[in-house]
């Protein structure tokens, strides 16, 4: 397959034809994507080379308390339609179809959740900015491509919304925790050390991809006939495991590994 060839299916017209600033087309994110990249890996530790670590508090404060609000209203939406007014059927949880009468708030819903995922690239700045860059680590970086990524692929080829809200749903609320985390301890440095509670945000995070790969599991086990793309089914399997397992081994070391020294 030649350069032309990938382009033109490229160019293809989606299943889900409303037009969305950069959910038009894979191939625009992906240019994010590398930028954050060429910024993270290169380009802004080259910036701060010989520079002082930047006071970003004040920014972190306003950007933690938007996360938080943001996240939370994502949340209780997700909370409205798939629990109060149940518009997916949770046994399979496909796409709506173009005619329902929900399909323009489906659309809404997962547009705002993508441009939270690109503000969420915002964490890598600030790491830079204060030449933090312990934070910078293979899952922090890894996860937030992904989950940059991921929603023009899928609404490009498969359309928007379906079982892949869940996923949306369940990562606002463990967003909303973490970042009031991060707010409290941006507002009461003198605390941050106290804050018990911070584990708990790496274990909140496994339970929610580990959730995911049941679901996953039991809509292919126990209903095979749903009509949800096999393909994005084996996918969320398959990014679920790979978060379980890097969250894991983050956990093992931050704060199992690490306790057993201090003993």
């Amino acid at each position: 397959m030649n350069s032309s060839t990938i382009l033109d299916y490229f160019r293809t017209l989606p299943p889900d034809p409303v037009k969305l600033p950069l959910l038009s087309s894979p191939l625009q994110v992906l240019l994010i994507v590398l930028a954050y990249l060429a910024i993270v890996l290169k380009l802004g530790r080259d910036f701060m080379a010989n520079r002082k670590p930047y006071n970003v508090r004040r920014a972190m404060l306003v950007y933690n308390l938007c996360q938080i609000l943001m996240n939370a209203g994502l949340f209780g939406t997700g909370v409205y339609y798939i629990i109060v007014r149940r518009i997916y059927d949770m046994r399979c949880m496909n796409m709506l179809p173009l005619d329902h009468p929900e399909k323009s708030k489906e659309h809404l819903v997962v547009y705002a959740y993508f441009l939270n995922k690109l503000l969420d690239m915002a964490d890598t700045v600030f790491f830079l900015l204060r030449k933090s860059y312990k934070q910078i680590t293979v899952l922090h970086v890894y996860h937030h491509a992904l989950m940059v990524q991921g929603p023009p692929l899928v609404s490009y080829f498969f359309g928007m919304g379906g079982q892949y809200t869940m996923m949306g749903f369940l990562n606002s609320f463990v967003h909303v925790v973490m970042y009031t985390y991060y707010f409290v301890a941006a507002l009461y440095p003198e605390i941050k050390g106290k804050l018990w509670w911070k584990q708990y945000i790496t274990k909140l995070q496994l339970v929610q991809f580990v959730l995911l790969f049941l679901q996953a599991m039991l809509v292919l086990c126990l209903n095979p006939a749903c009509t949800f793309p096999r393909g994005l089914q084996y996918l969320q399997l398959a990014v679920s495991t790979s978060m379980m397992v890097m969250f894991g081994n983050f956990y093992y070391h931050t704060y199992i590994k690490a306790k057993t020294k201090q003993q």
